[in-house]
């Protein structure tokens, strides 16, 4: 196996949609980015991509490129997931932690969980997301961005437990 770490972070502004995990809150402002600026998702591509040591989202989703304006993050995890596959990997479990004053994470990371399950092709149950505050400090404090931490465990694809091997055995 192999593990990677991931961060994103992203201001906040007015006239924006606030997409965490693929799932789109209700909020009078949003992540600004070149993509839809998911913090959650871009933490797990990075670290996804970093246990394969093929780089970061930048260099293959560069912020340059028109093609990734306004991209569906939830789409580009998609293509990191085919990357991984090309070079032998599949995702084996995911743990994102999402820093913010808002939105409540709690009420809806179960949802954020089935479309970065879905996604990667591990299911919810692999997929842990947690939340926490920065206790009123800094500029997440002050409510002026959104952080993400992400560790992904990543397998060979001939040993991933869906394809009948005993990993771990």
């Amino acid at each position: 196996m192999a593990v990677g770490i991931g961060y994103d972070v992203h201001r906040l502004a007015p006239g924006r949609r606030l997409v965490l995990g693929g799932v789109e809150f209700t909020s009078a402002v949003g992540l600004v980015g070149h993509s839809d600026a998911d913090v959650a998702t871009h933490a797990i591509m990075d670290a996804l991509l970093g246990a394969a040591a093929l780089g970061d989202i930048g260099q293959h989703f560069p912020p340059d490129n028109p093609r990734f304006a306004n991209a569906n993050s939830i789409e580009l995890l998609g293509e990191v997931v085919g990357l991984l596959a090309a070079h032998g990997w599949t995702v084996g479990n995911l743990d994102v932690t999402i820093i913010a004053e808002h939105p409540k994470i709690l009420p809806r990371a179960r949802e954020m969980r089935e479309h970065l399950g879905e996604a990667t092709g591990i299911g919810p149950g692999h997929v842990s997301v947690k939340a926490t505050t920065n206790e009123g400090l800094g500029f997440i404090g002050r409510g002026e961005g959104i952080a993400a931490f992400a560790v992904a465990e990543i397998l060979p694809r001939s040993n991933h437990p869906r394809n009948g091997s005993d990993v771990g055995a």
